[in-house]
């Protein structure tokens, strides 16, 4: 109820209100944004302080692959069908018999259709969520300011395969030392496990810890070029978590998200939420002297 109110006013309400509220409905907890040190801290000062014009273009799943291509390759993108405005633009008779459609601004799952046979695909399932997604704002919603001039659209990309594990690097100006693997997704159950570098389990979030004594999961063979592209395309980013799709040996660019559970995550550890906290330096944010100030 508080939540859904705080949104209803959200365009009258400040950025620094909006997410001190936010934060406290979220987390039950008290938001420091003249100290903040955990993960989730650090987040929310983010959203507020560090807004550089190209993370437009980064949260943008269609944009991003201009962007992702200069800094990395174009063979690490996920080649794209088409792009619509609106659902009601949508030609199926130029997509292949497999695809998956997307809207370019939504997170987690939430405008994604994974389409295995387009005979079968039912449609108006297809476009209410779609729709739906459209109408998502995380800027309104989460004051997600990088999402606020993105152009809303819909895009088809090209058929990976089944049951893909996301590769989810955690980065922190170049320095990538973890990843979340997501597991399961498609099977409606997703699983999550962090691995270091030298791929031991570690105990970072709550549900992690029900893993049994010697579980691990199978290690790519280039799992190290992944670990290097996520570096360079984190340089210069107090932190963003980069993620990556492996399909048969081949590496493929997911996305860049620069607010995981838009920085509310209750589901990590404590102790996980300082750590990764002290290794995000917000010195490296955008224009420090007005920061400054509006500390």
């Amino acid at each position: 109820m508080r939540r859904n109110l705080l949104r209803k006013f959200s365009p009258i309400i400040p950025d620094r209100q909006f997410v001190k509220w936010m934060y406290k409905i979220e987390t039950g907890k008290k938001l420091n944004l003249k100290n903040p040190v955990t993960m989730n801290e650090k987040l929310q000062w983010l959203k507020l302080y560090n807004r550089r014009p190209e993370y437009t273009t980064i949260v943008d799943k269609i944009d991003v692959k201009e962007y992702i291509a200069a800094r990395i390759g174009a063979k690490y993108i996920v080649p794209t069908l088409a792009v619509w405005n609106s659902t009601n633009d949508i030609d199926l008779e130029t997509l292949p018999q497999q695809f998956v459609l997307k809207t370019n601004h939504s997170g987690g799952n939430k405008g994604v259709i994974i389409c295995k046979d387009k005979n079968s695909l039912n449609m108006e399932e297809t476009i209410n969520k779609l729709n739906k997604s459209l109408r998502t704002d995380l800027h309104r919603n989460y004051r997600e300011w990088p999402y606020k001039n993105v152009k809303k659209r819909i895009f088809a990309e090209m058929y990976l395969g089944d049951d893909l594990v996301d590769y989810k690097f955690y980065c922190y100006n170049g320095s990538v030392d973890a990843v979340l693997l997501c597991i399961d997704r498609q099977a409606g159950s997703p699983k999550f496990y962090f691995f270091d570098r030298e791929w031991n389990l570690k105990r970072y979030n709550k549900r992690g810890k029900e893993a049994p004594e010697g579980f691990t999961l199978p290690k790519p063979s280039n799992m190290e070029k992944m670990f290097e592209l996520a570096s360079e395309l984190s340089k210069g980013i107090p932190f963003v978590r980069v993620d990556f799709y492996n399909v048969d040996g081949k590496i493929y660019f997911g996305e860049m998200t620069f607010f995981p559970a838009s920085g509310y995550d209750t589901k990590r550890l404590p102790e996980s939420d300082l750590l990764f906290g002290n290794m995000i330096d917000l010195s490296l944010a955008y224009n420090s002297a007005a920061v400054c100030q509006q500390r």
